[in-house]
C-alpha cells in the first residue's frame, strides 16, 4: 500500500519542538547559557576575535590590554544592563565586524589611545546589548558572567596565537582571517539594506 508523499513530514511537523533564535538553553545552568550564547553568536564572537587578532598582531604588551580590558568593560555593561533592566538596541550588527576585520587586514600599528577606545566602545556596547538580552531571557547576571568568561578565554587563546605565529605567511594567514571577518561584515550591511 502506498502513502501519499506528505504523510512523513506531515507528522514530523506535528512533533516540532519550540525554537529560539539566540539565546541557548543548555540545561546546565545560567553560567554555561551564557558561555554557550557568546560562542554560538557570531556578531558577538567575531569582533572579539578581530580585536584580540588585531592586538596581537601589535604585540604583547597591546594582546595584554584586550585580555584584561574586554572582558572587564563587556562584563561591567552587561550587569548594568541586567541589573537596571535596560532596553538596549545595539549597535549594527555589520559595523564592528567590517571595521575591525579591516584594521586587521590593514595590519597597521593603532595608536594605544585609538585601540583602548576600541576595546571600550565594543566591550560597553555589546556587554550591554548582552545584559539587556540576559536579563529578557532570565539568566540574568550569571548569564553575563558566562559570557565574560567565554570572551576572557577566546581572546586570551587568540590573542596569545596571534602573538606567537605573527611572521612571514602566518601574519598574511592572520590577514586572511581578518578579510573573513570584513567579508562577513559586508554581507550583513547588504542584508540590512535589503
Amino acid at each position: 500500500m502506498r502513502r501519499p508523499a506528505w504523510v512523513f513530514p506531515a507528522l514530523l511537523s506535528a512533533c516540532a519542538f519550540p525554537v529560539q533564535a539566540h539565546l541557548v538553553d543548555t540545561g546546565l545552568g545560567p553560567v554555561y547559557d551564557g558561555m554557550a550564547h557568546f560562542l554560538l553568536t557570531p556578531e558577538d564572537l567575531l569582533p572579539a576575535l578581530a580585536l584580540a587578532v588585531l592586538a596581537g598582531l601589535q604585540g604583547p604588551a597591546v594582546a595584554r590590554q584586550v585580555v584584561v580590558f574586554l572582558p572587564s568593560t563587556w562584563l561591567l555593561a552587561g550587569v548594568l544592563a541586567a541589573a537596571f533592566s535596560w532596553s538596549w538596541p545595539g549597535l549594527p550588527v555589520w559595523l564592528p565586524l567590517l571595521a575591525l576585520g579591516t584594521l586587521v587586514v590593514v595590519d597597521r600599528p593603532l595608536p594605544p589611545p585609538a585601540l583602548l577606545m576600541m576595546i571600550a566602545a565594543l566591550g560597553l556596547l555589546c556587554g550591554a546589548a548582552n545584559g539587556s538580552a540576559m536579563a529578557i531571557a532570565g539568566t540574568g547576571m550569571r548569564g553575563v558572567v558566562g559570557i565574560a568568561a567565554a570572551l576572557f578565554v577566546t581572546s586570551t587563546l587568540v590573542a596569545a596565537a596571534a602573538v606567537a605565529w605573527h611572521r612571514g605567511r602566518l601574519r598574511i594567514a592572520w590577514r586572511v582571517v581578518g578579510s573573513w571577518i570584513a567579508a562577513s561584515g559586508l554581507l550583513m550591511l547588504g542584508w540590512s539594506l535589503r
